[in-house]
Order: C-alpha cells, then structure tokens, then sequence
C-alpha cells in the first residue's frame, strides 16, 4: 500500500534524526534510558494516547449526529481511526477520506459532511489552545511564543466555526477568479452547515472530550519524563507537549514531523533536562502518541475500505 510505504519511510526519517542527535550526546544513555522502561510503563503510555483517540472519535460521532446522519458509534470510529493512517499526509489532507467513507455508506452529499473536517479540526485547535493557556498559567516556567500560538489556534477554530465568515469568504473567492461557480455554491453551502456544531448542547461536550483527551497525552509525557528521572512538574510537560504538537502542526508538515520534535527537545532544555534525557523521552512520546495512531490506522484501514465499497455496491 502507498500510504503504508509513505509512513514507512516518514518513521525512518524520523528515527534517523533523532539518531543523530542520540549520537552527538552519546550512545549508551539514550538507550539506557529506553531500556529501563518496563513494559508496564509503556502499556500506559498507550492507553492514555487511546484515552485521546476514543475521546476524540466519540467527539467524531457527535458531530455526525449533529448534521442529522443516523450513523452507529462503532461505524464513526471505524472511519475516525481509520483516517489515522493518513495522518502523515501533508496538512493532514489523506484524513479526509474519512468522508469518502461516510459518503459510500450513508449517501450523503459532500456539502453537507465537508463542515465535519473543519469542526473536528477547530474543536482541537481549541482544546488545545485552552490547554496550553491553563498550563502555561499554573507552570512555574514561562515558554516563549505560546500567547501567539494560543492566538492563532483560537483564531483559526473561531473563523472556521463561523458559517457566515465561511460562506463570505466563499463568495468572496468566487467573484475574485470569476470560475467554479458550482463549486463555491456547493462551498457555501456547507458552511451554512457549520451552524449545527455551535450549539451549546452539541459544543460543551465537544470541548470536554478534546481536553480530556489531549490532556491524557500530555500528562503520559510528565509520567515518561519521570520515569527517566526528570521531573519538570506536570503543567510544565504538559505546556511542553502542547506547545510542541501545536507548533509541528503550524508547520505544515507531515504529521508535524520535524518542528514537534525540535520544539519539544528544546523546550526541555530550556527547563535544564539534559539532551541524553530530553531526546529518548521526545522519541518515545512521539512513538507513542503519532505513530501509534498511525499503526491502528493501517490496521483499520482495509476494514474501512472493505465496509466502504461493500455499501457502495449494495
């Protein structure tokens, strides 16, 4: 499969950048610290990044229900973990085959489940900015460049959450290239469609599993770094984890990749863990959160496609 071959060589690249930085600060204590990780440790690890991934998907199931679609909750998380193998796709943009999924097996029209990838992306986009203000705000250490992150990620959940802005800068396009008529009409109307995620019964609890679920993943990086023996307080790591995947994922890259790393490593310093700490626990953190959902991607994968093409031809 091409997407396994692209993530494939994406997890090469990234453990052999993080090799070479193993390598600059000496061999024997990243992997001493590696080793003494026992399988407990790291079967922790995972389940608070599936505490992440179930609360999320069941934020995925909300929002199908929202617009109207009578889908099971078993069926959303089949396609939400499913789109995980497409993480590492540039912007994410492979994820939305999650909606060639939900199209084939509920006949829904595009325009009226596109505003589902906006709502799930600006509910992350605010949970994790909120977050990242409440960490920042009880840790002792100050990150810099958080209050503009913190700003640009409400800012960027805010517009895309608005229906009115959308279908203005739909038309707004339209009459600036004079083509594609059909399309931006289709375009405003699914923003019209957004209206259905902002309702308070639907948005509270929205909000409540995206906290709940990316504060497990930063609360997993304060246990690791204890476990290693550096100890930063657990709003300090989980500004640190915050801040790093927000600011990977500004980046435009793949899956983050590259700035979330560097950011992390160097954050850590910044709170004086040594580099022979700070990249081994950067490593596992992010095997454990990325490329964990990555792996139950491909493996839910086929069965999305499989159930997908079944409907279609049915």
């Amino acid at each position: 499969m091409r997407e396994a071959a692209f993530g494939l060589g994406l997890l090469v690249l990234f453990l052999a950048g993080l090799a070479g930085v193993a390598a600059a600060t000496g061999w024997e204590e990243v992997l001493a610290h590696i080793g003494a990780l026992t399988a407990a440790q790291v079967a922790v690890l995972l389940a608070l990044s599936l505490v992440n991934y179930a609360g999320r998907g069941a934020r995925w199931h909300l929002f199908t229900r929202a617009l109207g679609l009578q889908t099971r909750l078993g069926q959303d998380m089949r396609h939400f973990f499913g789109g995980f193998a497409m993480t590492v796709t540039p912007g994410r943009l492979g994820e939305l085959i999650r909606l060639r999924w939900l199209r084939r097996e509920t006949g829904a029209a595009y325009e009226r489940i596109a505003p589902l990838v906006l709502a799930d992306r600006a509910a992350d986009l605010a949970a994790m900015a909120l977050i990242l203000a409440l960490s920042v705000a009880l840790s002792a250490a100050g990150i810099r460049g958080a209050l503009p992150v913190i700003v640009i990620a409400l800012g960027a959940a805010w517009i895309a959450t608005r229906p009115r802005l959308m279908a203005w800068l739909a038309t707004a396009a339209w009459r600036a290239t004079g083509r594609a008529a059909r399309l931006f009409a289709r375009v405003r109307q699914g923003a019209r469609a957004l209206a259905r995620f902002s309702s308070w019964p639907v948005l509270m609890p929205a909000m409540a599993l995206g906290v709940v679920g990316w504060l497990a993943e930063g609360y997993a990086l304060y246990l690791l770094l204890g476990w290693m023996g550096a100890d930063v307080g657990l709003w300090t790591a989980v500004a640190i984890f915050t801040f790093a995947t927000l600011a990977g994922g500004l980046t435009g890259a793949p899956g983050g990749l590259g700035g979330a790393e560097a950011a992390m490593i160097a954050l850590l310093q910044v709170q004086g863990v040594p580099l022979e700490v700070s990249v081994p626990a950067t490593a596992v953190i992010r095997l454990t959160t990325l490329w964990f959902a990555i792996l139950i991607g491909l493996l839910v994968l086929p069965a999305a496609e499989r159930t997908a093409a079944r409907a279609l031809a049915a």
